[in-house]
């Protein structure tokens, strides 16, 4: 399970979360909302060992990860998606899924469940990242990402900028994730619709903190959407 505990990080001058707390459990999603400028990505970022943390610290499976770099907490079981996909536009699929094996086990493969979640993959493996549509970018990221065989996988808003036919297919994969494979989630989202129906859990962002939290049944559905819209 992942507790992030009252968390602290400024880029210079500029504080970005306050004081932060989140959880995620294995077989649960837990999805991050708020406006542009809140503080989601950096969040996700700090989570994934990107940024140093001034303060809190985070715990991955009972362990303080909080000191350790993105490729220790990526051996350590925690995948991340970041926001644009961020696949290399001139190596091919096949490619690109292997650089991520440098985080699973020794003389591990490209596990063949990624291209029973994800079939157009398969058909691609000789393309280059650059030339699949905005749908099939996003798609190899997250493959990516469970390439290193991960137990948390953290996804920041990967439905921007989709097609709805792939967001569809998206949010197919994250939901049989949590529910038959036991990961834990955490999905970055803006639109509340999308997340009403994958979480199990909700945390509002405004100005890095967050101001509404806990499980999905119990949230005022009026009151998040107002934290979304001020």
């Amino acid at each position: 399970m992942l507790r992030v505990e009252t968390i602290d990080l400024s880029y210079g001058a500029s504080r970005c979360l306050r004081g932060v707390s989140l959880e995620a459990d294995p077989g649960r999603i837990t999805c991050v909302l708020g406006r542009n400028g809140v503080g989601k990505s950096s969040l996700m970022r700090s989570i994934a060992g990107l940024e140093r943390i001034q303060g809190g610290r985070i715990l991955w499976e009972g362990k303080d990860v909080s000191a350790l770099g993105p490729a220790d907490r990526a051996r350590a079981g925690i995948g991340y998606v970041p926001q644009g996909r961020e696949i290399f536009p001139f190596l091919t699929v096949q490619e690109n899924l292997e650089t991520a094996l440098a985080a699973a086990p020794r003389g591990s493969k490209v596990p063949e469940e990624v291209f029973t979640l994800f079939p157009i993959l398969k058909q691609f493996l000789r393309r280059r990242g650059g030339d699949l549509s905005g749908g099939q970018q996003q798609q190899l990221a997250i493959a990516r990402a469970l390439t290193a065989r991960p137990r948390l996988l953290i996804l920041d808003e990967p439905t921007e900028g989709i097609q709805p036919s792939v967001i569809k297919d998206i949010a197919r994969v994250i939901r049989l994730l949590a529910r038959e494979k036991n990961f834990a989630v955490v999905l970055v989202e803006q639109y509340y619709e999308f997340a009403r129906e994958l979480a199990d859990r909700i945390a509002v962002m405004v100005r890095g903190e967050v101001a509404l939290g806990g499980p999905i049944d119990a949230m005022d559905d009026e009151a998040v959407r107002r934290l979304l819209t001020v």
